[in-house]
């Protein structure tokens, strides 16, 4: 048994001895992966197979000759931000400048240099203190480390150790181990592009005591998606929303699609909804629509899009994608060129104002009840005469439906000069 110990516990120091310690200034990062680049992942909180989108992630990364700045955003699904923060490093060899947060909890900034100076205000307690920490040298900054992964020579079995900085007020040592513990092949299934290559980077922060899984694009380096475990067990995920993904031939003119929607005295208006066909006959003669109209409640969303060429592809392309359950999403700069509006009364009338002569695209969506009317044979009857059987006839009933179903409403609608005034019906007739 003491045999088997020590072989044991000597296969656990070679295994720890495996892992490099990586240090600012070492050769082990591929500067050609650190790369100017701006995207948004999706925040969820995930429990068991659920997942709940609690916020978005903005991460914007800057790398000059100089130094290279990491620059994130938590907002809230409302669009408030709540959570920011800011990590520079030098280009050369990544050794920490300036660091600095605000969030609900702390604000605080801090330069390195051959001492730690800056400055750390507590909300809660509304105090605030200076910051000096005499520590100089081998170390990550802790928030920009993430970014940095994608340009270690990663590979099948690859570890690491990255020792990190996180200033915490009372602290003595604020510099912990951030390990990389596994490294394998791996794929990720994106609803917008497909599959993609990846390599999975497992990470523990000793100093959090947090897990993390990072998927990151075997040849491109972009991160794909982040799995976490945190120190309290809640299970969190990032998801990138492919916000630079283009796959447009038109370009689009955020100065002129804006002008279509704010600069014009043009207006649409009109009424939304559905009315309903039973399939009613009458003397062999088929009575349509003969149910009264439903109208689009009050507050039914309606949104209107200017018709340019870039759109039209957008819309042609989502159109094609949906069968695969897939969609193509807008950059923020074209959402912002969106309006919507919503139904003002019980009538189901809605208005756009402040349009330029063009085409817009109009949608749509709401629930109504649909009636509808079947005959159904309930029973048949035999007929005789003088004991003679002379043939069966059917018993009928008709029978009345009603279900709730969704009316999707399109229409493409033309101003054809300033000022025009137009109106129109947004129906769906079954």
């Amino acid at each position: 048994m003491r045999t088997i110990s020590a072989i044991f516990f000597a296969f656990l120091s070679l295994n720890a001895n495996t892992q490099s310690l990586l240090k600012p200034g070492d050769n082990f990062f591929n500067k050609n992966f650190i790369k100017n680049t701006h995207f948004e992942m999706a925040y969820f909180a995930v429990s068991g197979r659920q997942t709940l989108e609690i916020s978005s992630f903005d991460v914007e990364i800057n790398a000059n000759e100089k130094t290279i700045s990491v620059f994130t955003r938590i907002s809230s699904p409302a669009g408030n931000s709540i959570w920011a923060d800011t990590s520079i490093a030098d280009i050369t060899t990544l050794k920490p400048i300036y660091r600095s947060s605000n969030n609900s909890e702390k604000q605080y900034h801090i330069a390195y240099g051959n001492t730690i100076e800056g400055y750390y205000y507590d909300k809660h307690s509304n105090k605030g203190s200076q910051v000096k920490d005499n520590k100089d040298g081998g170390f990550f900054d802790s928030f920009i480390y993430p970014y940095l992964l994608g340009a270690l020579p990663l590979t099948s079995g690859y570890k690491a150790i990255l020792p990190v900085y996180e200033y915490k007020p009372g602290t003595i040592n604020n510099i912990s181990n951030t390990r990389i513990t596994e490294v394998k092949s791996s794929m990720h299934k994106s609803t917008i592009t497909g599959e993609h290559a990846v390599w999975q980077v497992s990470v523990f922060e000793e100093g959090t005591n947090v897990k993390y899984e990072y998927y990151i694009d075997k040849e491109s380096r972009k991160l794909w998606k982040v799995d976490i475990v945190a120190s309290n067990g809640k299970q969190y995920l990032l998801v990138d929303k492919e916000l630079d993904y283009t796959p447009f031939t038109a370009t689009f003119d955020k100065e002129q699609t804006y002008k279509m929607i704010s600069a014009g005295s043009g207006t649409i208006s009109g009424q939304i909804y559905a009315r309903d066909n039973e399939n009613t006959t009458k003397g062999g003669i088929a009575i349509l629509n003969v149910n009264k109209k439903q109208y689009a409640q009050q507050g039914t969303t309606v949104i209107l899009i200017p018709y340019t060429d870039y759109f039209k592809e957008w819309i042609a392309l989502n159109e094609k994608l949906r069968k695969k359950g897939q969609a193509v999403p807008l950059s923020k700069e074209a959402a912002g060129c969106i309006k919507v509006t919503s139904v003002y009364d019980n009538e189901g009338n809605f208005e756009f104002t402040n349009l330029m002569p063009g085409e817009y695209y109009l949608f749509t969506e709401f629930g109504y009840i649909h009636t509808a009317a079947r005959t159904e044979v309930v029973g048949y009857t035999d007929t005789y005469i003088n004991g003679l059987f002379q043939g069966t006839t059917a018993n009928t009933q008709r029978n009345r439906y009603k279900t709730s179903v969704n009316a999707a409403i399109k229409k493409i609608v033309t101003i054809g000069k300033e000022g025009e005034k137009i109106t129109v019906k947004l129906k769906k007739t079954l």
